[in-house]
């Protein structure tokens, strides 16, 4: 006997693995020849740009550059201040277990540390430390016996299960592209350093396409030809569509944006002028929200029940959360005094993350960097600082087992200084993924053999053992949940005690034939 079952499709975004490693980039570095010789470094920074990735089996390989800017110091008599522009390539093969030709890979490039070191008056050496961070999955489409038309005796266990079902991958090119202008008495002689970052993200699914939004910010700091230091920002706006088949207005959309190159330059068409171009990927995993009833067991007391099943692992979007943390806070940083602040280099950083009582808790710096004028040699001096903070959010039915992806956008950074006190308000907008790594049992097919039944009942005195369910019991024994029940007066099938005594109901049967 061939049951009668409702089939469907769903395409279940597998997770592979996870891939944590530091990448080491060392170069040294001729100071060209048009510029004066380097006593010391003075301040860095310094940008992360991945322009070609390649996913084969067992293993990534990334091709990329740090586009780095270093102040210096000089022994020159024409300028005690100059600036040095770098590029750090790599290529790197990174070893990841499971991996694929055409599996999916969502991947970060976090720039973590920049040394720089004086070898001599004309070369020095720099050693650049990127975080890398991925997480694999394969995309597959599977069908799944959804539900049984003539199911007869035959007991079915089912789990409720919301399933965040893959539509589609989808990615796009944008460019943000700007000429920044400059204060009308600065002639621009070098770049110093650059800061970028991204800012007020927004997505717009509609019918089979994405519209994702945001401002590239860019701060620079920069030297005039008569010696002067100063700096400027300016918000980028970014925009592109993605193409997703069947992506609509209720569709959860997960938009990574990816700095692929940027050039800074003087501006040859316009005085007091920076141009700056930045070529962006935008990479849109869209997802269907799905209910799903799906099967995990079943048998028959009367009939021989044979099923195959499909055992998938994927992640389950809980929920998603955004919240703001405001950090108010006071330094005293008497070596600033009421000197001209440059930039102030705002990087916020999780410590320690975990799930626990309904509440997600971060543990977490912004770490600091102030750039100021200084009475010093150089006239220019740094200052680090560290401000700790611990952010909750409430979020109902997280578990400690639960898995995070959290993006942290620096919203606002207002710094009022005052004779070597600094007033500090810092508003952090979090961004929150609650996931859930879920196994899952996927029915396929289903094939039941005829017993001929015997009428000859019989009674089963059985004591509960641990991990036992009445499921697992009333299939153990060829009985039901309900007779079981029924018999032993139990009034809420999910709860019975180890070692309670219970009597079952059961009968024989046997193959046909």
């Amino acid at each position: 006997m061939l049951l009668e079952a409702t089939k469907e499709d769903i395409c279940v975004n597998q997770l592979i693995g996870r891939k944590t490693q530091m990448i080491m980039c060392e170069e040294d570095i001729i100071i060209p020849d048009i510029k004066p010789d380097i006593v010391s470094p003075l301040n860095t920074s310094g940008n992360v740009c991945v322009y070609k990735k390649e996913i084969l089996d067992g293993k990534m390989r990334f091709d990329g550059s740090i586009l780095i800017y270093i102040m210096y110091l000089t022994d020159s008599n024409e300028g005690i201040i100059r600036g040095l522009n770098a590029t750090l390539d790599f290529s790197e093969i990174i070893e990841f277990q499971g991996l694929r030709e055409g599996m999916n890979v969502e991947d970060e490039f976090i720039l973590k540390n920049i040394d720089c070191k004086v070898l001599n008056g004309r070369k020095i050496n720099i050693n650049a430390t990127v975080e890398f961070s991925a997480s694999a999955y394969f995309n597959e489409t599977t069908s799944m016996v959804k539900d049984i038309n003539n199911i007869g005796d035959v007991q079915v266990l089912s789990k409720n299960l919301e399933l965040n079902s893959l539509l589609g991958i989808g990615s796009t090119k944008a460019y943000a592209k700007e000429t920044i202008m400059i204060d009308n008495i600065d002639n621009l002689a070098e770049i110093l350093s650059v800061h970028t970052r991204l800012k007020d993200k927004d997505i717009k699914p509609s019918y089979n396409k994405i519209l994702a939004k945001a401002d590239f910010e860019v701060r620079i700091m920069y030297l005039t030809e008569d010696n002067r230091i100063n700096s400027v920002s300016s918000k980028i706006p970014v925009m592109g569509f993605i193409d997703v088949q069947d992506v609509s207005d209720t569709s959860i959309c997960n938009v990574k944006y990816k700095l692929k190159n940027m050039i800074l330059k003087p501006n040859s068409a316009e005085e007091h002028s920076i141009y700056v171009e930045a070529e962006l990927e935008l990479i849109c995993n869209a997802y269907e929200n799905k209910e799903l009833n799906i099967i995990q067991d079943m048998y028959s007391p009367s009939k021989e029940v044979e099923f195959t099943q499909k055992h998938i692992e994927t992640n389950i979007i809980k929920s998603n959360k955004l919240e703001i943390c405001s950090i108010k806070e006071d330094l005293s940083i008497p070596e600033i005094g009421n000197n001209k602040v440059y930039d102030v280099d705002v990087n916020p950083v999780i410590l320690n993350q975990k799930c626990i009582e309904n509440k997600i808790i971060y543990e977490g710096e912004v770490r600091l960097k102030f750039v100021f004028q200084s009475n010093n040699v150089s006239g220019i001096d740094t200052k680090n600082a560290n401000i700790p903070f611990n952010f909750e959010i409430e979020a109902q039915g997280v578990e400690q087992s639960d898995m995070l992806e959290t993006e942290i956008e620096v919203k606002r950074d207002d710094f009022i200084i005052n004779g070597g006190n600094v007033n500090i308000n810092i508003e952090l907008e979090f961004r929150v993924s609650v996931l859930k790594s879920e196994r899952i049992r996927l029915l396929e097919e289903i094939n039941v053999n005829d017993l001929s039944e015997q009428e000859n009942y019989s009674m089963v005195v059985y004591f509960v053992k641990p991990s036992d369910s009445l499921w697992k019991i009333a299939k153990k024994f060829k009985s039901t949940i309900e007779d079981i029940a029924r018999v032993n007066e139990i009034s809420d099938i999910n709860k019975i005690d180890i070692g309670q005594q219970l009597f079952i109901p059961r009968y024989s049967a046997q193959k046909v034939g």
